[in-house]
Order: C-alpha cells, then sequence, then structure tokens
C-alpha cells in the first residue's frame, strides 16, 4: 500500500504501487520545501536519482529523508550521491531507552571528556532484570509486550526473512530452512570470531553440500538486510611482535533476535549462563553502536596472536579511543581490568594516543572507580 499524508508529508511505498509513486513523485514529492520522508526506498530505485536531481536544483538542505530496511545492490546507487546525502544507520533501542530503571549514571561521551562517574554500590540490577534487558527486544513496537509475545513476533520475523526478504533483493535458490539454521548457527555464535567454515558445518545439517562461499553471500544478504552487523577488528600500533587478528565479529541486530532464534527464554538463561554471556557480550556491542554513534563513533574488537583480546574498543574520528571488556556478573570487574590493563600495555601510545578511559561493563554489580582510573559500571547504567 502506499498512503499519502499530506499534513506530515511522509510516504510509505510498497512493490504493488510502485509505478503510481513515480508518475505523482516528480509533481507531490519532488517539489516544494517541507521534508519528504520515503520509506522502503530500495523497492523504487529510480526515485534515488529523481531525488538526487532535486538536491541539485535547490541549495535548501534537509529537504529529503529516505529509509529502507535493505540496501539495495550495488549497481542501484552506483551514483552514491556524495556530497548530497549523509547515511546514518538506525539500530534498535538500546537499554537506556527501553528498559525501566535505566539511570544513565555513566555517560559515554562524559568518559571521552575525562569525566568519571559517581561510586554507586547499589547501582546494579539483579540477575533477572540482565535477563530481561536481553530479551526485551529494541524495536519500538516490542517494548510493551511480554517476553513470550515478542519472542513470538521475532521467530515470525525470522521467518519472513528466511522465506520472502532474501528473494526480494536477491535471486537466490534457497530452502527457507537453510536460512534460518544459518540465523541460529549465527545466533550461537555472537560476539565471536566464527568462520565460514564452522558455520557450514553447522548449516550443513539442513543443506548437506552447502560451500563457505555459499555461506559468505548468504551473510552479505542478511547483512543487506540489517540482520546482521559486522563488529570489525581494530589495528592499533603495536609495541610487541604480535599480529593483529583481522576477522570480523558477527552479531545479529538486537540480542532478543538472537535469543529468539535459539529458543532461549528466561528459564533457559538462568540455567545457562553461557548463552547468557554470549547474548549479554553482544548487548554490550549492540549498546555501544548506539551510544557513539551520535559521536561518530565506530566500535571495533581487538585480539591477537598472543591470546590478548579487547572485547570492545571505541573509536572517534578524531583519534580518541577507549577500551572495553564485558564481564556478566560485577563480581568478575577485577579479571576485566588487568585483561585491559594487558591489552594496552603493548599498544604504542605515542602513535595510538592513551586510551580515554577503561571501562568494563557488567551485567550485576556497582559503578567505582580504580585507583587506575578503570571505571566499571553496568550495563543498565550506560547513556550517551
Amino acid at each position: 500500500m502506499t498512503a499519502l499524508n499530506a499534513a506530515n508529508s511522509y510516504v510509505f511505498v510498497d512493490d504493488p504501487e510502485i509505478q503510481t509513486l513515480l508518475e505523482v513523485a516528480p509533481r507531490s514529492l519532488l517539489e516544494g520545501e517541507a521534508p519528504r520522508l520515503l520509506d522502503e526506498r530500495q523497492v523504487a530505485p529510480e526515485l534515488w536519482y529523481r531525488v538526487r536531481r532535486a538536491v541539485d536544483s535547490a541549495s535548501e538542505p534537509g529537504r529529503f529523508i529516505l529509509t529502507g530496511s535493505a540496501v539495495p545492490a550495488d549497481d542501484v546507487t552506483r551514483h552514491t550521491g556524495a556530497g548530497r546525502f549523509l547515511r546514518l544507520r538506525e539500530r534498535t533501542m538500546s537499554w537506556w531507552e527501553k528498559l525501566e530503571g535505566s539511570t544513565g549514571a555513566v555517560s559515554l561521551s562524559a568518559l571521552f571528556d575525562g569525566e568519571l562517574p559517581v561510586v554507586d554500590l547499589d547501582a546494579g540490577p539483579g540477575l533477572d532484570m540482565v535477563i530481561d534487558g536481553v530479551l526485551r527486544p529494541g524495536f519500538p513496537a516490542m517494548t510493551t509486550l511480554s517476553l513470550s509475545q515478542s519472542a513470538v513476533l521475532l521467530r515470525g520475523y525470522i521467518d519472513d526473512l528466511a522465506r520472502a526478504d532474501v528473494q526480494r533483493i536477491a535471486k537466490v535458490r534457497h530452502d527457507p530452512e537453510v536460512m534460518k539454521r544459518l540465523i541460529r548457527a549465527l545466533a550461537r555464535s555472537v560476539a565471536s570470531e566464527v568462520t565460514y567454515k564452522t558455520l557450514a558445518v553447522d548449516v550443513r545439517v539442513v543443506a548437506p553440500r552447502i560451500n563457505e562461499e555459499t555461506i559468505s553471500i548468504y551473510i552479505g544478504l542478511l547483512e543487506r538486510l540489517f540482520v546482521v552487523e559486522a563488529q570489525q577488528p581494530w589495528s592499533p600500533a603495536l609495541r610487541s611482535r604480535a599480529q593483529v587478528r583481522i576477522s570480523p565479529k558477527c552479531h545479529l541486530v538486537d540480542p532478543a533476535l538472537a535469543a529468539a532464534s535459539l529458543g532461549a527464554g528466561p528459564t533457559h538463561l538462568r540455567k545457562d549462563l553461557n548463552t547468557l554471556r554470549i547474548l549479554f557480550e553482544s548487548a554490550v556491542t549492540h549498546d555501544l553502536s548506539v551510544l557513539a554513534s551520535p559521536l561518530g563513533g565506530e566500535v571495533c574488537h581487538y585480539r591477537d596472536s598472543y591470546g590478548k583480546e579487547v572485547d570492545s574498543i571505541v573509536a572517534l574520528p578524531d583519534g580518541r579511543w577507549g577500551a572495553v571488556e564485558v564481564k556478566l556478573g560485577g563480581e568478575q570487574f577485577a579479571a576485566g581490568a588487568r585483561s585491559l590493563n594487558a591489552v594496552i600495555a603493548q599498544i604504542d601510545t605515542e602513535k595510538m594516543g592513551d586510551p580515554a578511559f577503561r571501562l568494563v561493563v557488567t551485567g550485576t554489580g556497582p559503578i567505582l572507580v580504580t585507583d587506575d582510573g578503570t571505571v566499571t559500571a553496568p550495563l543498565i547504567a550506560l547513556a550517551p
């Protein structure tokens, strides 16, 4: 359905009405001064060129907002719109936005400015609230649903992705069960450097002949559909002779989506703390990406040939960076701090600069600052 709301100048696009939209676009959408929002623009590729020409024909900024749930094929956007468009990724909501009880006591931007938080020994939630935070989706329409209701919707979302959405962006032959199995394999490996070979072995349960190249193609399609997001490796200058690993980590777009794919509910996660741990680490990476976005930041990870690693490096365009380790329990803070210090000690800070902050993010536990300035805080306390 195509719906035009004259009061708000919103345009929603779907396949059956594309031709109608293209016919009216030059007159009702591309003229005038009010900002226009064009949703699902990937299904109407001609709009990209028409909007680009409209932008070139007038000097007023902010005339159009183009949104979409998938990245069009490269040949559709060969004219990139450089100098005309700013590309932003819209992620699901963070704990700071979706959970009652989020305090915002630890500001990411303040940490970059050298400001330390106030110690709060009672800041951390209990394990049940941590599980709720992992399982509660960040999709705005789902935040008020019960966990069982949202899990049903998320499983339906995965089913629709496997049956229809992939076919909308690429002509590939696949059994929907293959794509669902791949999503489940990715969910089981979030926050780890899983290989295509390992994923192929898992998917061969339902597709015995699938190879690594096909797995790579399918993951690329899931990235275009904003279902999978890669956490790229960080490659700093080092004092040691260690070799930096270059494999990305894969995360599903929302930790609750990964949990739904695994069939992991509250009872399951209370008994399986290892699965909860990896889902929680993915939640921290997700929230850091959301909170770093207004700063233009990128969230990477670090691992080297000596086995040293940091779960997340938040790097800003001006060269500042902060190191983040993730621990499910607040009592593991000391181990996280030691891990951070071991990595930072081998980074060439004369070239990279000292870290703006060292942060251990926990599920439970207090807000504390050690003598060397390392901060520990529960995820529920993090804010922009």
